[in-house]
């Protein structure tokens, strides 16, 4: 994915009369702060939800209690699902969404810490994408706040 600033996906959603949403598990709040900080972000950005617990993901963005018990929260299943809420909640076109470790200790199940999936839903289908990013916890946070949006700028390509 190539990186990009949130000035020009500002930019590229706006051209193509976009909005985005997030539901954000680790980076709480990061993406969504990243784009609100540009001016005119109010075009493009619908909403974001920090969803950083497992009860929060079931009872807000509708993830089914059997994803986070089978597969659990950091996982393939939960960051698709968590992506198909926050469209569903939101007016948006393209959502994404990324749940993780970021440290400093490895989850409870021994996934490494910088494991983190990103999800995405619009009107084309929806999937998830596993990462890996090293360094600390501020380092994973922002490696995952630039994939996420490197992936809202793929996926307004196809749309």
């Amino acid at each position: 994915m190539a990186l990009i600033t949130a000035s020009g996906l500002i930019d590229n959603l706006r051209a193509k009369g976009l909005k985005c949403s997030f539901a954000e598990s680790l980076t709480g709040g990061m993406i969504a702060c990243g784009i609100v900080d540009v001016p005119g972000a109010s075009d493009v950005l619908d909403g974001s939800i920090v969803s950083y617990s497992d009860s929060f993901k079931i009872n807000v963005l509708g993830v089914p209690s059997s994803v986070i018990e089978e597969k659990t929260a950091v996982s393939h299943d939960c960051a698709v699902a968590m992506a198909q809420g926050a469209l569903r909640l939101s007016g948006a076109d393209i959502a994404v969404s990324v749940t993780g470790y970021a440290g400093p200790g490895d989850g409870a199940d021994g996934t490494p810490c910088g494991t983190v999936y990103i999800g995405f839903a619009d009107r084309n289908g929806s999937g998830a994408y596993k990462h890996h990013f090293d360094g600390d916890r501020d380092e994973v946070r922002t490696a995952t706040r630039d994939s996420a949006y490197s992936l809202v700028n793929e996926r307004i390509a196809l749309l």
